[in-house]
C-alpha cells in the first residue's frame, strides 16, 4: 500500500525528491511518527535501538563462516561438511568472531554490519556437492544454524552492535529454500509428481523441518495441493518471466509466494528475528525472482498475528527499518533498462505506491567497475549517475559497492589505485556505502576467510589495522562522515571523457553547502579543462581529501572554471568555503578554429591563435602525455594535424584544447567525431565438436545448461584492424545467457592472448590455465571475459598462477545472437600503440569462470568439468592461433 503521510510530509517540508529517504523511513509503518516504546530487554541485552538515517550509515559486510572464529568447538558437525581447505565447505566462522572484531569494524569507520544468513541451513548437497555455508540455503527459517553459534550468541551480538552506536543488517531469503528435491528430464507442468526426485542424502536431513516448508513432497497429495512450494524445474530461459519468478534459481527448492500460507510464514519467520535479537535492517536475497506484490504484503501487512516488517520494526521502536532487496542485473553502456526493473521493486510503475525502501544498487556497480578497473570511458559512469538521480525515487537509501561475495574481488580484475578511486566514489555519492569483508586488506580471494585456519587465509588472521587499504578506508570513511554535503547531497556531473580512461568530474549539492569530486581514471596525466564549477569567481575550494594525501586548495577562476593537471589515478575532493581570494589570470590567450565539419574520416588539421610564439600544448581528449608540441608562427597563427590513429568508434565525441601550463591558459574545447572502417585482416575457421580438450577427453559439465549447447566450440574467429587497433570476432556453437549475465553470454569464457608485432619480452604461461601458448607465441596482452568480468592483463608478472598486471582499456564486448558471434575491440592504446598489426598473433581459447576457472575432475558433475585433473591438464576446451599476415 501507498506509505501514509508519504506525499503530504514531503510537500510540507519542501525536501527534494533526492533527500526524501528521511520521511519514507519516518513514516513507515503507521498512521503516524510516533515511536513506539520498545519491549523490555531481556537479560540487561540492549537490543532494541531507534532507526538511525540510513543514508548516514557506512555498512560492513560479511560472510559469517569466513570472517572469523569465535567458537571452535562449533565448527565440525560430523556431516563431512566442514574443510577449510575446499571453498565448498565450512571453514568455522561464526557469530561470535563477529562479535569479538565489531572495534576493528567500527575503527574502520563502518556503522553497521551485514551479515550472511545465520539461519539454519542444508549443510551438504551432495548433488551440487558443495554446501550451505554462506547461509542462503536454508531448512528453518527460525533458528540459528548450529555452525556459526545459538540465539544467545546472535543476540550478543546485536547487544555489542548497538552499545558501539552501529546497527545489525540480517540477510533474508524469501525465493527459497535449500535444494532439498529436484526435477529429472520428464517434468511435467501438470503432474508435479512426474520426474520429482528426493535429494535424499542431503545433510543433516533430507526436508525443511519448519512447517509449512516441510510439506515438500508433492507425491504427497496433502503437500502437492497446499502449493508451499512452485513446482517447478530449474530455470532454463532468464528471458521468461514466468520462468523468472516461478522456477528453481540453481535448483533451488522455489517457494510459492503467491500463496498466502507461504507469506504468513515468512512475515512470522523474519518478524522474529526482529523482535527476539533486534536486526535493524534486511537484505533480501534474490529479489528479482520474486514478484513485486509479495513484499508489499511482506513489508506493509498489519495483521496482528504475523505483521509485515514495518509493524514488527515499529513495535520494537524502530520507525526506519530499513529492507534492500538484492537485484543481480547490471545495465549495458548507455542503456537503462534493468536500472527501470530494480525501480519496479521500489515503487510500483504503475501505481506510484512505495513496495521496498530501496533495492541495491547493481547498475552503479557495473559501469564503476568497468570505469575504475577496466578503463572504460568516464562517460559511462557519468551516464550511469545521472539515471541513478532521475529514475529512483530514494537514491541515498540504495546500498552501493565496488565488489561482494558473488561477484569479482575488484583487485582482481583491477589495480589498488583503480579500487582506492571507487571507494573514494562509493563515499561521495547518494547511497549506502557497503564495504565488503576483506577489501580493507586488499583480498583478491572472492569468498577467503579472515581467520588464520580458515579458506585461503594464507595461514595467518588478517585483521591488520595498519595495512595501508584499511588506513586508506578509513580516511575516506572519516570524509564523508564529516560532511553532510556527501550523505545528503545531490550530485551534477561536470566532466567527463567519452573516449576513454581520464577525466570524471561532479558536484555535490545540499542546503547551502557545495563539494566537487575529480577522478582521472587514466594511468598517465590527464587535463582537466575548463572546469564549470558553477561557483563566483575567486571562491576557494579548499581540499578536503586526495588519495595520495597531497591535495591543495583551488581558487575558482574569473569565469568560474578551474583548470589543472591530474596526475595519474589522482583523486580529489574539494569542499567550497566562504574564503575567497584573487582569480587566476592567464598572461596568454589561446584560440581554436571550430571545425567545418564535426565528422573526420582520418587525420586532419585544426587552427587558431596563440597570441604570442611561444609554444604550448595541443591536447585531444585530456591525454597530456601525448599531447602535440605547437609552436607558433609570427603573430601567433598556429596550425597542426591531429592523429586520430586511436580513434575507432564513430559514436564518441572527441575534444581539443590547447594548453599551456607555465600561463596557465587554456582555449575553449573544441569537439569531433572520427569515423573509420575496419579492415579484414584475416578469418580462421574451426571444425565443429573439436571441443574436447587437449586430449580429446575432456566433458562439459552435466547440468542441463550446458547439454547440447557446446558453448565452448569455436567456429570461426576474425580479426580486423584499424589502425592500431584490433577487432576480434568469435563465433561458437551456441551463445547462451542462462543466468542472465552482464555481458550478453554466459558458460563460457575466452581467454584471448595477443602477441603484438616488433615488441619483445611477453610470457609463454598461461596464468591459471595449467598450459602455455602454442607456435613460438610470447603474448604481450590477455584478454579474461566470462558473463560477469572483462579484463585486459599486460605480461609483467605473468606466471602459471598470476594473471599479469591489470591494464586498460578493456576491450569493448557486443554480442550478436544471430551469428553467435562476441566481438572484442581493443584500441591501439590498449595494445601499446603498435605502427601495424602485420604479424602479430592472436591465440583464442574457451573454458569457464567462476571465480576462478571452472574445475576440471576425472569425471564430469553439474558444475565441473570431466576428463582430466585441474591441477595439471590444461583448462582448454577448444583454441584457435592465428598469425597476422
Amino acid at each position: 500500500m501507498r506509505v501514509p503521510n508519504w506525499p503530504r510530509a514531503r510537500a510540507a517540508l519542501a525536501i527534494p525528491l533526492a533527500v526524501a529517504p528521511l520521511v519514507f523511513l519516518a513514516s513507515c509503518g503507521g498512521d503516524d511518527n510516533t515511536v513506539a516504546p520498545p519491549p523490555p530487554e531481556p537479560e540487561g541485552l540492549r537490543l532494541h535501538v531507534p532507526s538511525p538515517d540510513w543514508q548516514d550509515q557506512i555498512i560492513y559486510f560479511l560472510m559469517t563462516d569466513r570472517f572469523d572464529d569465535g567458537d571452535p568447538s562449533n565448527n565440525n558437525q560430523g556431516a563431512g561438511e566442514y574443510d577449510p581447505a575446499v571453498n565448498a565447505k565450512y571453514s568455522g566462522g561464526d557469530l561470535a568472531g563477529v562479535t569479538r572484531r565489531v572495534e576493528y569494524i567500527r575503527n574502520l569507520g563502518a556503522t553497521a554490519v551485514w551479515i550472511t544468513p545465520p539461519v539454519a541451513n542444508q549443510w551438504w548437497d551432495p548433488l551440487l556437492q558443495y554446501g550451505g555455508y554462506h547461509g542462503y540455503w536454508a531448512e528453518n527459517f527460525m533458528e540459528v544454524d548450529k555452525h556459526v553459534g545459538t540465539l544467545d550468541d546472535y543476540k550478543r551480538l546485536s547487544d555489542t552492535l548497538h552499545r558501539a552506536g552501529m546497527y545489525l543488517v540480517q540477510d533474508v531469503v524469501v525465493n527459497h529454500m535449500g535444494n532439498f528435491f529436484t526435477y529429472g528430464s520428464g517434468w511435467s507442468a501438470t503432474d508435479p509428481a512426474a520426474s520429482f526426485q528426493l535429494n535424499t542424502q542431503s545433510a543433516p536431513r533430507s526436508a525443511p523441518s519448519q512447517a509449512p516448508f516441510d510439506m515438500n513432497d508433492p507425491r504427497d497429495a496433502s503437500f502437492r495441493d497446499a502449493a508451499i512450494y512452485h513446482w517447478t524445474p530449474p530455470i532454463s530461459n532468464y528471458q521468461d518471466r514466468d520462468q523468472y519468478t516461478q522456477y528453481q534459481l540453481s535448483d533451488l527448492d522455489d517457494l510459492n509466494t503467491e500463496n498466502p500460507v507461504v507469506q504468513e510464514a515468512l512475515r512470522k519467520s523474519y518478524a522474529h528475528w526482529i523482535r527476539e535479537v533486534g536486526v535493524d535492517a534486511f537484505r533480501i536475497d534474490t529479489a528479482l525472482h520474486v514478484r513485486p506484490a509479495f513484499f508489499k504484503d511482506f513489508m506493509s501487512n498489519t495483521d496482528t498475528k504475523a505483521p509485515g516488517m514495518f509493524a514488527a520494526a515499529k513495535a520494537t521502536g524502530r520507525n526506519g527499518f530499513l529492507a534492500f532487496g538484492e537485484g543481480f542485473t547490471t545495465d549495458r553502456p548507455y542503456e537503462d533498462t534493468n536500472t527501470r526493473e530494480l525501480d519496479s521493486y521500489m515503487v510500483d510503475p504503475a501505481t506510484g505506491e512505495d513496495i521496498l525502501p530501496s533495492m541495491i544498487n547493481f547498475p552503479l556497480y557495473g559501469t564503476a567497475t568497468d570505469v575504475f578497473a577496466r578503463g572504460r570511458p568516464t562517460a559511462e559512469l557519468s551516464y550511469r549517475i545521472a539515471k541513478t538521480m532521475s529514475l529512483h525515487r530514494r537514491p541515498h537509501q540504495m546500498p552501493s559497492f565496488i565488489d561482494n561475495h558473488d561477484v569479482n574481488r575488484f583487485l582482481v580484475d583491477g589495480s589498488s589505485a583503480g579500487l582506492k578511486q571507487g571507494l573514494l566514489m562509493l563515499m561521495t555519492l547518494p547511497g549506502v556505502p557497503v564495504i565488503y569483508y576483506g577489501t580493507e586488506q586488499s583480498f583478491t580471494e572472492q569468498r577467503g576467510a579472515m581467520f588464520a585456519a580458515g579458506f585461503q587465509s594464507g595461514g595467518a588472521d588478517r585483521f591488520d589495522t595498519s595495512s595501508p587499504m584499511y588506513r586508506y578506508i578509513q580516511s575516506a570513511t572519516g570524509l564523508r562522515k564529516a560532511n553532510r554535503v556527501f550523505t545528503r547531497g545531490t550530485p551534477t556531473v561536470l566532466k567527463d571523457n567519452a573516449a576513454g580512461p581520464g577525466v570524471l568530474a561532479y558536484g555535490m549539492a545540499h542546503e547551502a553547502a557545495r563539494a566537487i569530486v575529480v577522478f582521472n581514471t587514466a594511468d598517465q596525466d590527464t587535463l582537466l579543462d575548463n572546469l564549470p564549477t558553477g561557483l563566483p569567481a575567486g571562491t576557494v575550494l579548499k581540499n578536503a581529501f586526495a588519495i595520495d594525501g597531497a591535495g591543495q586548495d583551488l581558487t575558482v577562476g574569473a569565469d568560474g572554471t578551474v583548470t589543472l593537471k591530474l596526475a595519474a589515478r589522482a583523486g580529489f575532493a574539494w569542499v567550497a568555503s566562504s574564503q575567497t581570494a584573487t582569480p587566476p589570470v592567464a598572461s596568454r590567450t589561446l584560440a581554436i578554429t571550430p571545425l567545418a565539419a564535426l565528422n573526420q574520416t582520418g587525420d586532419f588539421t585544426l587552427a587558431g591563435t596563440a597570441g604570442t610564439t611561444a609554444p604550448f600544448q595541443l591536447v585531444i581528449d585530456g591525454d597530456v602525455t601525448h599531447a602535440v608540441t605547437v609552436t607558433p608562427a609570427a603573430g601567433g597563427a598556429w596550425s597542426a594535424v591531429v592523429d586520430t590513429g586511436t580513434m575507432i568508434d564513430p559514436a564518441v565525441r572527441h575534444t581539443a584544447v590547447a594548453y599551456d601550463a607555465a600561463s596557465g591558459a587554456v582555449s575553449a574545447s573544441v569537439p569531433f567525431h572520427v569515423v573509420r572502417d575496419w579492415t579484414l585482416l584475416t578469418a580462421v575457421t574451426d571444425p565443429a565438436g573439436d571441443d574436447t580438450g587437449p586430449t580429446g577427453a575432456y566433458q562439459y559439465p552435466t547440468d542441463s545448461s550446458w547439454g547440447a549447447n557446446r558453448q565452448l566450440d569455436l567456429r570461426k574467429v576474425t580479426v580486423s584492424g584499424a589502425g592500431g587497433a584490433m577487432k576480434i570476432d568469435v563465433q561458437t556453437n551456441q551463445i547462451t545467457s542462462t543466468w542472465n549475465p552482464q555481458n550478453g553470454f554466459d558458460h563460457v569464457a575466452f581467454t584471448i592472448f595477443v602477441q603484438v608485432p616488433g615488441r619483445t619480452g611477453g610470457a609463454t604461461v598461461m596464468p591459471q590455465q595449467n598450459a602455455s601458448v602454442p607456435g613460438g607465441m610470447a603474448w604481450h596482452y590477455r584478454i579474461r571475459a566470462h558473463g560477469w568480468s572483462n579484463a585486459l592483463f599486460s605480461a609483467a608478472g605473468a606466471s602459471a598462477t598470476q594473471e599479469g598486471t591489470s591494464a586498460a582499456p578493456a576491450p569493448a564486448i557486443s554480442v550478436d545472437r544471430v551469428t553467435q558471434t562476441v566481438t572484442f575491440i581493443l584500441t591501439d592504446s590498449a595494445l601499446g600503440k603498435p605502427t601495424s598489426l602485420a604479424g602479430a598473433k592472436v591465440y583464442v581459447t574457451t573454458w569457464d569462470y567462476d571465480g576462478g576457472y571452472r574445475g576440471l575432475n576425472p569425471a564430469a558433475q553439474a558444475y565441473a568439468f570431466g576428463g582430466g585433473d585441474g591441477a595439471t591438464s590444461p583448462l582448454v576446451m577448444d583454441d584457435v592461433l592465428i598469425t597476422l599476415p
